[in-house]
């Protein structure tokens, strides 16, 4: 399902400064969706990330972990180009969320302090077997969602426990370096959970990877960051594609040529 299928900017707006001096994004005016899965690839500071972000802001997607996306000071400096924004839905979809891979382990920590505090009230308040009641409830709904404590498990166990249970139908998905958490075989895990959503025709997502493991979804979009703009790329060409594989190939060349 494609839910969000135009982003634009608006007709005459100022366009001096970050995050418009990026040059991806200075050069962009409106991109089309047009498939279930859509790729942002490019550099470091290729602004891949920050056009994320600002379509995060713009969408009003809730964050998937931690505070609202309004109230994230890290997100100030691209509420210009969230302003500046238009989208076009069809059918309009509040389903979803926003989810940095950085972001993933301040939430594991804040329910892990939660279910700490719950612990300490029933303690606190043991001879009130209603407020035991309550905080055990309480406690049990975070575990059975998440699991005992998403820090005791590894990082990438943790990341798709928390993406399998947070994910809903009808959703849309923007996520930033999910690879940043996923060893290459939890990222082949991770393609399938989408696959399956998207088999069901339930979900959409936008992702922003380095990953040429991620980037080898069949029938997926990619399109490219770079000084000439957003340009729609095949995945055999992808730099971090050839590159990985000339890598792999010959790994005490580049080695030799350092």
């Amino acid at each position: 399902m494609i839910y969000l299928r135009r982003i634009a900017l608006a007709g005459a707006v100022e366009t001096e400064g970050y995050p418009f001096s990026v040059a991806a994004l200075n050069a962009f005016e409106e991109l089309k969706l047009t498939t279930p899965v859509t790729f942002f690839v490019g550099e470091n500071g290729s602004g891949k990330s920050t056009l994320l972000e600002a379509i995060a802001l713009c969408a009003r997607l809730p964050p998937a972990t931690g505070k609202p996306l309004e109230h994230d000071e890290t997100l100030e400096p691209l509420r210009p180009l969230a302003r500046a924004l238009r989208l076009g839905w069809q059918p309009r979809t509040r389903f979803g969320f926003f989810l940095r891979a950085e972001d993933f382990f301040n939430f594991a920590t804040e329910m892990r302090r939660r279910a700490e505090s719950m612990d300490e009230m029933a303690e606190r308040f043991g001879d009130d077997p209603r407020v035991r009641a309550y905080m055990f409830g309480q406690k049990q709904a975070i575990t059975s969602r998440y699991g005992e404590d998403l820090h005791a498990r590894s990082h990438g166990e943790g990341f798709l426990r928390f993406f399998q249970s947070r994910c809903v139908p009808g959703g849309l998905y923007l996520i930033d370096e999910p690879e940043a958490a996923l060893s290459p075989q939890r990222q082949i895990a991770f393609l399938s959970l989408m696959k399956d959503l998207v088999d069901n025709g339930e979900a959409q997502f936008v992702i922003a990877t380095h990953s040429p493991i991620l980037l080898a979804y069949p029938g997926a979009r990619i399109l490219s960051f770079d000084d000439e703009g957003l340009t729609e790329a095949v995945y055999e060409d992808l730099p971090h594609v050839t590159l990985t594989r000339s890598f792999l190939s010959d790994p005490e060349r580049f080695f030799r040529e350092l």
